[in-house]
């Protein structure tokens, strides 16, 4: 094996380094990002450009949009309308406190174990794509890598089992899913499975869990008992649309997946192909969980949603014209109407199961 470079490659070859925004990259786990030089206490920054703050997002919304769909998540909003009372106000401060410790596990913890995980057994395709990534770069140790991964595959399984007793659950399901994400993130990333070269099979498992876990996993903290069959499928039909933005995170990789044999959409498929099938995973499924809320009668919920649906196509047309030079910015134009239509469904669910 083809070991990564032992020198970091310097910073002032981004041009994020000279406008000031390379360090910022780097803390969030940008592509482009500067380099640290390693020396800062507990090497703080190289560990947290590992664990990619900016891959949190999705999956705490997720959490969010779970809570949001139990119909028993009692927020600041509830107060409204209503004299709040002493109880009422400790409802929502608990809930709360339940959610961000939901969102913490989700996020920083076992999203940055699969970020972490994923760069250690991609260090050959990162030093040809991202050669500034910590490792490939030699900003941080085998040793620091491994005492990382442990430290927040442990740290996450702790905490879940502390969730799933202060949610008062019959059976531990939000550390049955903690450990089953777990799972996946280390069989997407490491041999000898390593779904994430195995196009269609390794695409779908990532989308399914910046979605679908994290929604069960909220809903689990309010009520694991209430978790229906038809919300199951709507998040596995959700997760059809993760995939499509799983899609347009591999066109920027094009070149090292097709050096190191990584059969992504893109190299399997070609461009215009995989381009196709990441926006039509991307509308069609919106566009179906639009017309199930219509059918069962929220049409408001389901108006909404068709209406959140629609800028994201004109998104699209930029990013169909060149995938590869678009797709961070069709990332930033049309994601955070895909995250409110995801809000917006769980809205619909909390709404006409309770």
């Amino acid at each position: 094996m083809k070991e990564p470079p032992t020198k970091p490659i310097a910073a002032e070859t981004n041009a994020e380094a000279e406008d000031g925004s390379g360090g910022l990259r780097q803390l969030l786990g940008l592509k482009g990002a500067s380099v640290d030089d390693g020396k800062s206490f507990l090497n703080w920054k190289i560990r947290l450009q590992l664990m990619k703050p900016a891959t949190w997002i999705p999956l705490i919304w997720g959490v969010a949009c779970g809570a949001a769909a139990s119909g028993n998540y009692h927020a600041i909003w509830n107060l409204f309308g209503a004299a709040p009372t002493t109880d009422s106000w400790g409802v929502v401060g608990e809930d709360t406190l339940k959610a961000v410790g939901a969102m913490l596990l989700s996020g920083p913890i076992l999203c940055g174990f699969t970020q972490t995980i994923n760069d250690w057994y991609d260090r050959e395709l990162d030093a040809i794509n991202e050669p500034n990534r910590p490792i490939p770069s030699g900003a941080i140790s085998e040793a620091e890598v491994y005492s990382q991964i442990a430290a927040l595959l442990i740290g996450g399984l702790v905490l879940a089992t502390r969730l799933d007793s202060w949610a008062a659950n019959d059976w531990p399901v939000i550390t049955l899913i903690a450990s089953f994400g777990s799972l996946m993130a280390y069989i997407y990333s490491a041999p000898p499975l390593k779904l994430k070269a195995e196009g269609w099979l390794g695409t779908y498992a990532l989308g399914s869990s910046y979605i679908a876990l994290p929604w069960l996993c909220g809903h689990a903290m309010f009520s694991a008992s209430t978790i229906t069959p038809q919300e199951v499928v709507l998040t596995v039909l959700y997760s059809i649309a993760g995939l499509g933005i799983a899609i347009v995170n591999d066109f920027k990789s094009i070149e090292g997946d097709r050096a190191l044999g990584m059969n992504s959409l893109p190299v399997a498929f070609g461009i215009d192909t995989a381009k196709y099938i990441c926006v039509a995973s991307i509308d069609l499924t919106q566009l179906g969980v639009a017309a199930y809320l219509y059918a069962i009668g929220e049409t408001t919920y389901a108006a909404v949603l068709f209406g959140l649906v629609l800028p994201q196509m004109f998104a699209q047309l930029t990013f169909i014209q060149d995938p590869v030079a678009n797709d961070v910015k069709y990332q930033a134009a049309a994601q955070p109407f895909l995250v409110f239509g995801i809000l917006c469904t769980a809205l619909a669910i909390g709404h006409h199961t309770f």
